[in-house]
């Protein structure tokens, strides 16, 4: 990857929204995780919390404070969003919730979430830390409300229309905001880099559904990186040309040698990735384990096991 370009803890992409960076750094979360306030004025939509780093909230603060002494009774935070189980985007629930009760105690915004089959132990956890009486629960007393693909949050001369992306994970959702052509990719689509994904051939189908938006979109608000503002469906694209390249590669590779028939993905990884430090060889034989996964999902690929090794064939 590239180095990573710095960017503020604090900045205004446009006239509807503002991003607070969650002060988390590492390998999968690049410069952090990009929260996003959305609207014009109070009471914004909360996109992400972060994953509770305490040096995130006085960021938050700042931002908020400004607005609730030029407008203290509007509500601050009508709703926040949440696109998806991973905690980077989930875990500063809590303190975000306790900062809105402190600032204005008469604020309690509903809590947003596509659901996820089966639930999530993590996020409910994290639920579990979230002080009684700061979140607005559902009719049946829940706290999270369930998000539809289609459905649309209605901000301050804002508009968020919910995307399910799955693939990066199963309840992962973009946001389209059409007032400015934007669109909040979440871990979908990153600002630098390529993103992780826990089912391929899900995740190639849901980047060509965004890539094909009508009407499209001409910037992305990553949840890592900095901001796309410009060839914004250019970048998409190239997230659809790396993974079909690298399809493209491993089918070439197992028609290519007549005497070998059955390949393990560490038989693959050993070639393509030759000339690539092999500390990064387990990393890369999970990526080409999802890509076979779904070339066998497709019948293109059969799989055996060989000593207790799998292994794959072309069909």
């Amino acid at each position: 990857m590239d180095k990573l370009e710095p960017l503020p803890n604090i900045l205004r992409l446009s006239q509807r929204v503002l991003t607070v960076l969650g002060q988390n750094p590492g390998k999968f979360t690049l410069q952090g995780t990009n929260t996003y306030l959305v609207g014009t004025r109070p009471p914004f939509i909360l996109v992400d919390t972060g994953e509770g780093k305490p040096e995130y909230i006085p960021l938050l603060a700042s931002v908020l404070k400004e607005q609730h002494e030029q407008s203290p009774s509007v509500p601050l935070v009508s709703d926040i969003v949440i696109t998806h189980k991973h905690g980077d985007h989930h875990g500063g629930l809590p303190s975000v919730l306790s900062l809105l009760r402190d600032i204005q105690s008469t604020s309690a915004p509903r809590i947003h979430k596509f659901p996820l089959e089966g639930g999530d132990l993590s996020l409910g956890s994290v639920l579990a830390q979230i002080p009684p009486g700061t979140f607005t629960p559902t009719g049946d007393g829940r706290a999270l409300h369930d998000l539809s693909d289609g459905q649309e949050l209605d901000g301050t001369e804002s508009t968020l229309r919910v995307i399910h992306t799955p693939g990066h994970t199963a309840d992962s959702i973009c946001l389209f905001l059409p007032e400015e052509e934007a669109l909040l990719t979440a871990d979908t689509v990153l600002g630098q880099g390529t993103a992780v994904f826990e089912d391929l051939g899900t995740y190639m189908r849901s980047l060509r559904l965004i890539h094909a938006l009508d009407p499209s979109f001409t910037r992305i608000y990553p949840g890592h990186g900095p901001a796309v503002v410009q060839n914004a469906r250019e970048h998409v694209q190239t997230y659809i040309t790396h993974r079909q390249a690298r399809e493209d590669e491993i089918v070439k590779l197992l028609n290519a040698d007549a005497e070998k028939k059955d390949w393990s993905a560490q038989d693959v990884v050993q070639i393509i990735y030759a000339k690539y430090p092999q500390s990064l060889w387990p990393a890369a034989t999970h990526g080409i384990l999802l890509h076979l996964a779904k070339l066998q999902s497709e019948g293109r690929v059969a799989q055996k096991e060989v000593e207790g090794v799998a292994h794959w064939s072309l069909v």
